[in-house]
C-alpha cells in the first residue's frame, strides 16, 4: 500500500466512511490486504490461511452507477473453495432475513448441468448492519446454520449466514475481540480521522483499510459515486419512513374501524333491549 504517513495529516470529519456501501465495496476491491484482514477476522482464520482471494463481481471504480441497478453485495471466492457474500446495510428495511437468504441461495445454486451435488462449494453470507436486526435478542456477531430443531445436529456445513451489528460492540464476546471484530466495527463507524487512527494503530490490516479510505476520499470520481449512494440511502430511508407511517396509519384505521364496529354492535344491542323494555311497559299499562 505504500507509506502510511499521508493519513497522519488528515484531520476532522471523514466525508465518506466505510458504512457507505460504495466506499465499502471500493476499499475491498482496491486493497487485497484489507480484504484478507476483514475476511480472516469474520471467518476466524489466520490471515496466512488465505492463499487465494478474489472478488468475482468487481465494478469499475469511479464509473457512473445506476443507483437502482448497483450491485450491493461483494462476491468473493476464497482459496478456490468457499464463496462469500459481504454486504453493508445502514437502513433497516425490515426485510434483511429474506434478502440475505436470496443472496445466499443464489450463490449456492452454482452447479452446472451434470456436475455432482457433493462438489457444491460452501456459501457464507455476512451482513454488516448499522442497526439491530432482532431488538428482542441483540447480538454483536451472530452466526446461523442449518440445524436439527430437536437435537441441534448440523444438517450441512455448506450454507451459513453471519450478521454483524455495528451498533452493539458492547456485546462483543471474548472470541469476537480475540479476532478484532469489535475493532473492525469501530473502523467502519469512525466519523473522524483522529478516531480512525486510534482504532487502527495496532493492526496492519486495519491500517491498510484506513490508508485506502484516505486515498479514496481524495479521489473525486470515487467521491461522486459515494455521494450518489449516500443520497440514494437517504431517499431509501425517507421512503421507508413514509411506508412505516402509512402502515401505522392503516393499523390505527383498522383499530378505529374495529372499535366503531364494536360500538355499533353494542349500540344495536342496547337499542334492542330498550325497545324490548318499552314493549313490556306498554303491555303492563
Amino acid at each position: 500500500m505504500g507509506d502510511f504517513a499521508p493519513i497522519s495529516n488528515a484531520h476532522g470529519v471523514i466525508d465518506y466512511g466505510m458504512t457507505n456501501d460504495y466506499m465499502f465495496r471500493a476499499i475491498l476491491q482496491k486493497s487485497r490486504k484489507t480484504l484478507v484482514g476483514l475476511v480472516s477476522a469474520m471467518l476466524h482464520l489466520n490471515p496466512e490461511e488465505i492463499k487465494d482471494i478474489r472478488i468475482t463481481n468487481p465494478i469499475v471504480l469511479g464509473e457512473n452507477i445506476d443507483a437502482k441497478a448497483f450491485v450491493l453485495d461483494v462476491n468473493i471466492i476464497l482459496n478456490n473453495n468457499i464463496i462469500l457474500n459481504l454486504e453493508m446495510q445502514v437502513n433497516n428495511l425490515h426485510n434483511w432475513e429474506e434478502r440475505s437468504l436470496c443472496y445466499l441461495c443464489r450463490s449456492f445454486d452454482q452447479l452446472n448441468k451434470g456436475e455432482p451435488y457433493d462438489s457444491v462449494k460452501p456459501v457464507i453470507h455476512i451482513g454488516f448492519l448499522d442497526y439491530t436486526l432482532f431488538p428482542d435478542a441483540p447480538e454483536f456477531y451472530a452466526r446461523y446454520s442449518l440445524l436439527n430443531q430437536k437435537t441441534y445436529r448440523r444438517y450441512s456445513d455448506k450454507i451459513a449466514v453471519g450478521v454483524l451489528d455495528l451498533t452493539r460492540t458492547d456485546l462483543a464476546t471474548k472470541e469476537d475481540r480475540a479476532y478484532g471484530i469489535d475493532t473492525w466495527a469501530k473502523v467502519f463507524l469512525a466519523k473522524t480521522w483522529e478516531e480512525l487512527r486510534m482504532a487502527v494503530e495496532s493492526n496492519d490490516y486495519m491500517k491498510d483499510a484506513a490508508q485506502t479510505l484516505y486515498e479514496l476520499n481524495s479521489d473525486e470520481l470515487i467521491r461522486q459515486q459515494c455521494e450518489a449512494r449516500r443520497r440514494a440511502e437517504i431517499e431509501e430511508k425517507r421512503m421507508n419512513d413514509k411506508l412505516e407511517q402509512l402502515a401505522e396509519l392503516m393499523e390505527e384505521k383498522e383499530k378505529w374501524e374495529h372499535e366503531k364496529a364494536t360500538l355499533m354492535a353494542d349500540n344495536a344491542i342496547l337499542i334492542s333491549k330498550v325497545e324490548e323494555l318499552q314493549k313490556q311497559l306498554e303491555q303492563n299499562q
